[in-house]
């Protein structure tokens, strides 16, 4: 098999966070419309993810949040997004980059996203000493159930669960360093 020289699995990745990037925007300005929602999990030991050190101890890998009814300063840039979200009832503010986002999924029109995410070793111990734990964020079934971080007393989405992966598209490839 041929070398591919031109990157074509990198600009397919930038492409489809671009995708992110817009439905945020449209969401920043308008709010959300109709029953979207936005399921969004990404890598919280990548380098430039900020989130409150209680939440990195909580989920030192991954974790899911829930862009629905409530959540405040909805920011995206061309970098990533900020957010305010409740947390127990405690208002914490998030900046997440695209870059570390691992799936985008709005169940609502049944359309997801994965993303291919690669974090450096070195970036993590040197950026989040603390993530260094083996457990893990939200399982798939915590986040079909839409029992994520947000606030616990929000009713989970409404929907037929089996088919929130049907639009999924998932990039599968390794990147040479």
């Amino acid at each position: 098999m041929n070398e591919d020289l031109l990157g074509y699995n990198e600009m397919v990745e930038q492409a489809m966070r671009s995708v992110v990037r817009k439905a945020l925007e449209r969401a920043a300005k308008g709010g959300l419309p109709g029953n979207h929602h936005f399921y969004i999990t990404f890598k919280t030991d990548h380098p430039d993810v900020m989130i409150p050190n209680r939440l990195v101890d909580q989920y030192p890998e991954e974790m899911t949040i829930v862009l629905q009814h409530q959540f405040w300063g909805l920011q995206p840039d061309d970098e990533g997004f900020d957010v305010e979200l409740s947390f127990n009832r405690q208002h914490e503010h998030l900046r997440i980059p695209y870059a570390a986002l691992i799936t985008f999924a709005d169940p609502s029109v049944n359309f997801g996203l994965q993303f291919h995410v690669e974090v450096e070793e070195d970036a993590i111990a040197t950026e989040h000493p603390e993530a260094a734990s083996d457990e893990k964020g939200p399982t798939q079934a915590q986040m079909e159930a839409g029992t994520t971080d947000n606030d616990p007393d929000e009713d989970p989405p409404e929907g037929d669960d089996d088919s929130r992966t049907d639009n999924v598209v998932t990039l599968d490839f390794t990147r040479k360093k």
